[in-house]
């Protein structure tokens, strides 16, 4: 019964995720993914954390995984926030200097 509870909670997070997300306006998105990004570190951290206390081959390898997909996905998402902000500097005039 249990498992059919949280499955049913994580659909319906899927659900609330995706309705929460689709009604941000474009103006957001840039300092929400600065957020999202302190998140993706938190979640490095403790995967290296929960990585260092395992003991056998499986947990290593999960860990690991956990591991290298963070980071991915931590320094994805300051490369995308850095192309976002790139978009709201001015571009330089004719004959000016970069």
């Amino acid at each position: 019964m249990d498992a059919i509870a949280l499955l049913t909670i994580f659909v319906l997070s899927i659900f609330v995720g995706i309705e929460v997300v689709s009604k941000v306006s474009a103006v957001l998105h840039t300092p929400l993914m600065s957020g999202a990004n302190a998140i993706h570190g938190v979640v490095l951290v403790g995967a290296i954390l929960v990585t260092g206390k395992a003991n056998t081959t499986l947990e290593l390898g999960l860990g690991l995984a956990a591991i290298v997909l963070a980071a991915i996905n931590m320094v994805g998402g300051f490369v995308v926030t850095d192309r976002m902000l790139e978009m709201f500097k001015p571009k330089p005039r004719d004959g000016e200097a970069k």
